[in-house]
């Protein structure tokens, strides 16, 4: 499935066939024009994100985002673990430390004033770190499997 093109106008004339609904009933549920769902339905247009959840919805039906797993990706919700003290969102990328201990802040070395939350800048320490909290949360399910090194253990502390 990977690389492949997302086929809208297949998705929304399926999703309004199994709702039995004409593109008039689904533009009276939606909120949508006719013309507009005529035209995603033609490959003609191509819908923002929100119009296809508007439409599916109003088919009964929702998006969802897989890996190749078939795991379900939930969505990153906010919060004050992912807002910085002026509420802007910290990279999704990055793990938030809160309450950063000496040296786990970057500008530590300068003597800078420590911030409440900081983050690992360094990706292959913080690829460490999740592979270890995962396999920590997933104990029962991979107990066969050794754990990865501590960060102590790696940087020989």
């Amino acid at each position: 499935m990977g690389g492949l093109a997302l086929p809208v106008s297949g998705l929304l004339r399926a999703a309004r066939r199994q709702a039995d609904l004409s593109q008039r009933q689904l533009a009276a549920r939606s909120g949508a024009s006719h013309g507009t769902i005529s035209r995603i339905e033609a490959g003609g247009l191509v819908p923002s994100l929100s119009m296809m959840e508007k439409l599916l919805a109003a088919c009964g039906y929702r998006l969802l985002v897989v890996d190749d797993g078939r795991r379900t990706l939930r969505p990153m919700a906010d919060s004050d673990n992912t807002l910085d003290g002026a509420r802007r969102r910290f990279p999704a990328h990055l793990d938030v430390i809160l309450d950063p201990l000496p040296g786990e802040w970057w500008a530590d070395i300068y003597g800078l004033a420590r911030p409440p939350e900081t983050f690992y800048r360094d990706r292959g320490k913080r690829d460490r770190q999740r592979r270890r909290s995962q396999w920590e949360v997933r104990v029962k399910q991979q107990r066969w499997l050794p754990p990865p090194p501590t960060l102590l253990e790696y940087y020989g502390g």
